[in-house]
């Protein structure tokens, strides 16, 4: 499997495969045309409770993916999760992110769960 990440503000490469955002909330300052997404799987993405709270400093990187992935069990999160799955089987697959650290975000959890 291929999956990547990359912040949804870099140029689209052709090698990027299928361009899944998975972020709750659409980049700021981004046009749907520029930002060449192909997937936005809103109910895969982090709770906005627990975004506020990693995003407030109240826990470590750590403690957030254990919450995170205890989130991505629900049944209509594991369903995006397997699809995601499903098309990185079949190709290139990035996963697209705003967060100025992606290596620290959720996308870096998404990226080693799928990897």
């Amino acid at each position: 499997m291929s999956v990547r990440v990359r912040r949804v503000y870099e140029s689209p490469e052709p090698e990027d495969g299928v361009r899944v955002l998975v972020d709750r909330l659409w980049p700021r300052g981004l046009s749907k045309d520029a930002a060449k997404v192909d997937e936005w799987p809103k109910a895969m993405t982090p709770s906005t409770e627990l975004r506020r709270w990693y995003h407030a400093g109240e826990g470590s990187y750590e403690e957030f993916a254990r919450r995170y992935e205890a989130e991505l069990d629900a049944p209509e999160a594991a369903e995006l999760l397997a699809h995601v799955r499903e098309l990185a089987s079949k190709g290139a697959v990035t996963l697209l992110t705003a967060a100025k650290s992606p290596e620290e975000s959720h996308a870096a959890v998404l990226e080693q769960l799928l990897g």
